[in-house]
């Protein structure tokens, strides 16, 4: 084995893997920020903390008063939103037809009694998850989630004019409500329950099947089709949308699509460096590979001389491979410390505009980076050990 380090340091290039290795670190860097950045910039676009969620937008009818059209949607106008090609997923609004009111007594302190209305949509769309989000015929309690925006309308606009206490969302379930249903002659109370708040949906939300129960129940002959639809799309920059938008006639929520054309791009510029820093490191590797090609060619007689003497083609070939392995794992590591030097100081900028941004995890670009030197050490390691069976076929 000494004989063979001896044999590879007498011809070693240091230029030529000093390239690699700062190629390889430039390449490793580039890649594993542009993941990590996107994942921390995401939530400012999305307000949501998942890696690449869908995008949304809602629709409605506009409302004109000289005209008679129906403000809501019709089954063949849902399946014609379905059927074009931005539509990834399509969910409908369905609005409570019967009276509602609301008594709130807030932790004892006051009671607040208002009219109201609940939608729901599918369960896909809602942006809360919990187990509590279920009803069944016969459950005396319904869950509720609320717009976020509602919350602070609350707090800072009501609440102060009524003399009410300010409350958080973690208190808003402390909250006791008191639903009262009326209609088709019924008139029935049951329990509500707050259990999150929505930034996707600015509704107040029931689970779709109360809704299905009790529209049947209160209103069995009142119009059904949803005065709201909610899109799915893979493309929320696609000039189709609007121009489709234009064409019905239709309103849109235009933050949500504003929103929606910031997250695509955010996710189109952070893949397009990413292949930058994938491209810089497959030339690396490439670099890397040429450079450890000319040291064996260098030594053939040399490698062929031990592997005559009994040195096998593993043991020759061992001294190669650690040289690789070793410097692939150094730019792991370097990289995977320039990537927390470099996000510490982005994420102090974004820290001080926005506190309330969620501090995501380092661990998938940490992973990322474990693969991408998992794949290169383990080809460096098949194509140094097939030019050295080369040589060991081709040796007398």
């Amino acid at each position: 084995m000494k004989l063979v380090w001896k044999l590879l340091r007498r011809h070693i290039s240091l230029p030529q893997l000093a390239g690699f290795f700062f190629a390889n670190l430039l390449g490793m860097i580039i890649v594993l920020l542009s993941l990590q950045f996107y994942r921390d910039v995401k939530p400012v676009f999305s307000k949501d903390d998942g890696f690449i969620n869908p995008d949304y937008i809602i629709l409605s009818k506009r409302v004109y008063k000289d005209r008679g059209a129906s403000s809501t949607f019709s089954k063949e106008e849902v399946d014609d939103l379905k059927a074009q090609s931005f539509t990834k997923s399509l969910g409908t609004f369905t609005a409570t037809k019967y009276e509602v009111s609301c008594d709130m007594d807030i932790t004892g302190l006051a009671q607040v009694e208002t009219d109201l209305f609940f939608e729901s949509v599918p369960d896909a769309f809602v942006d809360v998850n919990s187990k509590e989000w279920r009803f069944d015929e016969g459950d005396d309690m319904v869950p509720i989630v609320l717009p976020r925006a509602y919350l602070a309308i609350y707090n800072f606009g009501f609440a102060p004019t009524q003399n009410l206490p300010k409350i958080t969302e973690k208190l808003v379930g402390l909250v006791d409500l008191t639903i009262e249903m009326q209609g088709n002659g019924l008139r029935e109370y049951i329990k509500g329950k707050v259990i999150g708040f929505s930034t996707r949906l600015n509704t107040i939300l029931v689970p779709e099947s109360f809704i299905q129960w009790s529209n049947a129940r209160f209103a069995p002959d009142a119009n059904t089709d949803p005065s709201r639809i909610i899109l799915e799309v893979g493309n929320p920059a696609d000039d189709a949308i609007m121009n489709y938008i234009k064409e019905k006639d239709y309103d849109m929520e235009d933050d949500k699509l504003d929103a929606g054309r910031l997250t695509f791009f955010l996710r189109l510029v952070s893949i397009i460096v990413m292949l930058v820093g994938l491209l810089i490191s497959a030339l690396s590797f490439y670099i890397l590979m040429l450079s450890i090609y000319l040291l064996v060619e260098k030594n053939t007689e040399k490698m062929r001389t031990l592997l005559l003497i009994g040195y096998s083609p593993a043991k020759v070939a061992l001294p190669y491979q650690l040289l690789t392995i070793g410097m692939n794992a150094a730019v792991l590591l370097l990289a995977i410390g320039g990537l927390c030097m470099l996000r510490s100081f982005y994420m102090k900028q974004l820290l001080s505009i926005l506190p309330d941004i969620p501090k995501g995890s380092i661990l998938p670009a940490i992973l990322l980076g474990i693969v991408l030197f998992a794949i290169v050490s383990i080809a460096n390691i098949a194509i140094i050990r097939s030019r050295i069976n080369h040589i060991w076929n081709n040796k007398e």
